[in-house]
């Protein structure tokens, strides 16, 4: 099975510059997991000190939002995946 996870730009700069990421990942515990080991500077900006996906980070499988759907999610083979960090902030 092979997924590819898009990399937004907020999160490039801990990915070697990689704008997209395929791997075999079958869930998003095993997807959160394989990120993490792959590039450790990610690590901390995907799950918190529990280990429950950031706040503000929501994740999409083929523009659908499965943030809340928890770890034992499973992909499908060819399934494209988006990490997107909520980013606040502005003047008013």
């Amino acid at each position: 099975m092979n997924v590819t996870v898009s990399i937004p730009t907020a999160f490039r700069g801990h990915t070697e510059g990689l704008d997209q990421f395929k791997c075999s990942a079958t869930g998003l515990g095993d997807l959160l997991d394989t990120l993490g080991t792959r590039f450790p500077q990610l690590k901390q900006h995907l799950r918190d000190q529990d280990g429950k996906v950031r706040r503000f980070l929501n994740i999409y499988v083929n523009d659908e939002d499965i943030r809340f759907l928890g770890d034992n999610y499973s992909f499908n083979d060819g399934d494209e995946i988006s990490l997107v960090p909520s980013i606040a902030g502005g003047e008013q």
